[in-house]
């Protein structure tokens, strides 16, 4: 960037295009799809607000302070905002350059904010086998007994805080992983395609059963299925939460472990990760070696639903015997991340039984956003319980989203009213229904 001289150097926002924090026009289009900004009405809590400061940094007008790292991590990073924009304002780019920033300068550093992030960060998304090690422990331990014996102890109430209120949300480990549900490779019986399968990191422990039944779907519409083994963190985590060299690191183990020469698609199921997945160029971008195959990776990664409506997927055949009241809650990363909203809705208007009831506020922010439901407990509660409030009005007895954060955000919200799925298993059954017909 130019501009006047910097308080202090710049390593992540000096390599920014100035022309990118130039582009809001400050017009405030974005202001009533701001959550944050809903709940606070303060300027510095809305997306022009946020791009101000960071514009004052870029001049070096202000430094990287403790206060605008607590204001950039106050941020959800939803995207609404990119969706409500007239200028296409590149916020994301902004968004995880300026974390990258704050991380750089040090300035919301603290002992046990360094450890949380050296564990997840740098060992558990980072190394996929010390992920699934410790994916098989905490199945133990919710399947041996454990965890109703501990919770029913009150022996909680000994652990941190923050500790014991996270433990009632925790995911449910599935027994099987990815790996040993889904073979490397899978073929139909008339080759259409060729695709390479993502099976991620959370995704891989929490709901390797929507990996599966993506490549059912995928092998149902004539594509051969290739999905290497222990793939791994795509690096979303990492640039959300601004580490963005580990996020690159990340992306090139990716790149290795296909041959994109040989794919007609790289098929994601995942919102978040998906959004992240698409722009691997702008990562690799100075690194000679992987930026020709990042760019080529780029426009191969596909939505499931994105990819299944552009090969004109197969509509399942029959009939249901009873309808089942259904609602859509779109991931933010989805539609406004990818700009994927009609595809969804076209799978789920083609499967039989579903009486599809439309969702009030349905691109809203549920509270997920990656880890800020961890970070930001208050403000993702509150709208959790918007979110929550919305899907019970429809009456709906099945909430279908796209993306693992959200599934898991809304069903802890839900409780046992309803049933959170991914679109792909519904797609998936009603195809194995109709062979059973």
């Amino acid at each position: 960037m130019s501009g006047k001289k910097a308080v202090a150097p710049l390593k992540y926002m000096g390599d920014l295009d100035y022309s990118v924090v130039q582009q809001c026009m400050h017009c405030g289009m974005c202001l009533p799809s701001c959550p944050t900004y809903l709940e606070t009405k303060k300027e510095r809590n809305s997306p022009r607000g946020r791009i101000a400061l960071m514009r004052s940094i870029a001049d070096g007008d202000l430094s990287v302070t403790k206060a605008f790292g607590e204001e950039m991590y106050y941020c959800l990073g939803c995207l609404a905002c990119t969706t409500a924009c007239p200028a296409g304002v590149n916020y994301p780019e902004l968004f995880e350059n300026a974390r990258a920033e704050v991380e750089y300068h040090g300035v919301l550093f603290n002992p046990e904010r360094r450890f949380w992030r050296w564990l997840t960060l740098n060992q558990l998304f980072s190394k996929h086998w010390m992920l699934k090690a410790m994916g098989r422990l905490l199945w133990l331990y919710q399947v041996s007994g454990v965890c109703w014996l501990v919770r029913k102890s009150g022996v909680l109430w000994l652990a941190p805080k923050n500790l014991r209120e996270l433990e009632p949300s925790t995911p449910v480990i599935q027994r099987h992983f990815s790996d040993e549900l889904i073979r490397e490779q899978e073929d139909p019986a008339e080759v259409k395609y060729r695709v390479g399968l993502l099976t991620g990191c959370v995704q891989d422990l929490v709901f390797p059963d929507v990996n599966r039944a993506t490549a059912d779907v995928l092998l149902e519409n004539g594509c051969e299925v290739t999905t290497p083994r222990s793939q791994g963190c795509c690096g979303s985590l990492h640039a959300h939460n601004g580490d963005l060299d580990q996020a690159a690191d990340r992306a090139r183990a990716l790149l290795d472990r296909f041959d994109l020469s040989s794919l007609d698609a790289i098929i994601t199921n995942a919102a978040g990760c998906g959004s992240h997945l698409k722009h691997f160029s702008n990562l690799l971008k100075k690194d000679p070696a992987y930026a020709d195959r990042a760019a080529e990776w780029d426009r191969k990664v596909k939505d499931i639903s994105e990819w299944l409506v552009e090969i004109d997927f197969r509509k399942p055949s029959g009939v249901s015997d009873e309808a089942v009241k259904t609602t859509y809650h779109e991931a933010c990363h989805l539609c406004h991340g990818q700009g994927i909203s009609s595809q969804p809705r076209e799978v789920l208007s083609s499967i039989p039984g579903l009486e599809m009831v439309e969702l009030e506020n349905a691109t809203h922010c549920c509270g997920s956003a990656g880890i800020y439901n961890i970070t930001q407990p208050d403000q993702a509660g509150k709208l959790q319980k918007e979110k929550v409030a919305c899907i019970e009005k429809t009456g709906a007895s099945q909430v279908v989203t796209s993306n693992p954060g959200c599934h898991l955000q809304i069903q802890n919200g839900l409780g046992d009213s309803a049933e959170v799925i991914h679109p792909v298993r519904l797609l998936a059954e009603a195809y194995r229904k109709e062979k059973q017909s």
